[in-house]
């Protein structure tokens, strides 16, 4: 599904960074998308976007899953 969307779509090298480099990391490589820091357990809509990656981070603002689009 992410192969219609442009540009970079996964970030498996921000695993395990902070949150905040990872939005600007994000943002940076792709500028058709608005990087968004979620803390776990957050509740979130399940659609699909091109425009939206998703951060989940921990309590200490770590990524804690592969950043994609979606």
């Amino acid at each position: 599904m992410s192969s219609e969307c442009q540009g970079k779509s996964r970030w498996p090298e921000l695993l395990g960074a902070q949150g905040t480099v990872a939005e600007a990391t994000i943002e940076r490589q792709n500028s058709s998308v608005d990087a968004q820091i979620v803390l776990e357990g957050t509740p979130v809509t399940r659609d699909f976007r091109c425009d939206r990656v998703r951060v989940w981070v921990d309590t200490d603002g770590i990524v804690i899953r592969v950043p994609s689009i979606g």
